[in-house]
C-alpha cells in the first residue's frame, strides 16, 4: 500500500508541472529524443533533462539510447494506477449527480 501511493505521489507530482505535462503529450505521440524535446522550449537542455528525470522516476517515460540520441518514449502502465485512483472520485461524482437527476425529476 505505501508503494503505492509513493508512486501516485511521484506521478502526481510529475503531472503537476505544466512542461513536464507538455512532454507528456509530445512523447505519447511517438518517441522523441532529449534534443529534439529541448528545441520545443525555452529553456536549457540541462532543464528540459531535469524534468525528463521527473518523470522517469515517476515511470511516466523510459529511456534508450539509439545511437548517439537518448529517446524518450511514453510508459503507458504507469498511467494505470493514477486513473484507477482518479475512478474511484469518478465514481462517487457519477453518483452524486445521477442522485440529483433523480431527486429534480421527482420535484419536476
Amino acid at each position: 500500500m505505501v508503494e503505492r501511493s509513493a508512486h501516485l505521489d511521484l506521478a502526481f507530482g510529475s503531472l503537476a508541472d505544466t512542461t513536464r505535462r507538455d512532454i507528456l503529450r509530445r512523447v505519447a505521440g511517438r518517441e522523441l529524443s532529449v534534443g529534439e524535446i529541448a528545441a520545443s522550449y525555452d529553456m536549457s537542455l540541462a532543464a528540459v533533462s531535469k524534468h525528463l528525470i521527473v518523470l522517469e522516476n515517476a515511470r511516466l517515460v523510459t529511456k534508450h539510447r539509439d545511437g548517439k540520441l537518448q529517446v524518450v518514449r511514453f510508459s503507458p502502465p504507469a498511467l494505470a494506477g493514477v486513473s484507477e485512483h482518479l475512478q474511484r472520485y469518478r465514481d462517487i461524482w457519477e453518483h452524486s449527480l445521477d442522485r440529483l437527476e433523480k431527486y429534480l425529476k421527482e420535484q419536476g
